[in-house]
């Protein structure tokens, strides 16, 4: 599937557009499917658990409310998203194994990186609306994501 998100965002003004500056970790700089969603900060036991059942194309966003203080996301839970078929991870939060993240044919967008692993307790929220960047991502909803930006749509748009 082609895209440009300008294109999209030109031709249906209701779109949600990300003000957030992500930074591009995985080889698939193009990607888009239905959200599902995380909330979490410093503890990614959730995101694992979410990227280890079937993706079926779809886009995990993860809120780590902005934290870049320990990573929500490396090389081996993204290696289990793209055998599970996800499209891609939007972590509004740190990824780490940045070198290995950048071999993978798989979306992974983040603010930064940071070695630091994060606690495995399993504190947080799955499959709720999470706010950032003047965005509301709502599971169900559709993200499409490439090297312009993130937006997000009520409905498939392609």
């Amino acid at each position: 599937m082609s895209f440009a998100t300008t294109d999209l965002i030109d031709a249906h003004e209701q779109l949600q557009s990300c003000e957030l500056q992500f930074r591009n970790f995985g080889r698939a700089t193009h990607f888009s499917g239905a959200i599902r969603t995380v909330r979490c900060r410093h503890d990614n036991a959730l995101v694992k658990r979410v990227l280890g059942e079937p993706g079926r194309g779809m886009v995990l966003v993860v809120d780590g409310t902005g934290s870049l203080w320990s990573a929500l996301l490396g090389d081996m839970i993204a290696a289990s998203a793209l055998a599970q078929g996800w499209a891609g991870v939007l972590i509004n939060g740190a990824v780490r194994d940045s070198a290995a993240l950048a071999t993978l044919a798989l979306g992974i967008k983040a603010l930064g990186t940071n070695p630091r692993r994060s606690a495995k307790r399993g504190d947080g929220d799955v499959d709720v609306a999470v706010q950032f960047g003047g965005v509301t991502f709502t599971p169900g909803h559709h993200l499409y994501s490439d090297q312009d930006g993130v937006v997000v749509a009520p409905a498939p748009l392609l």
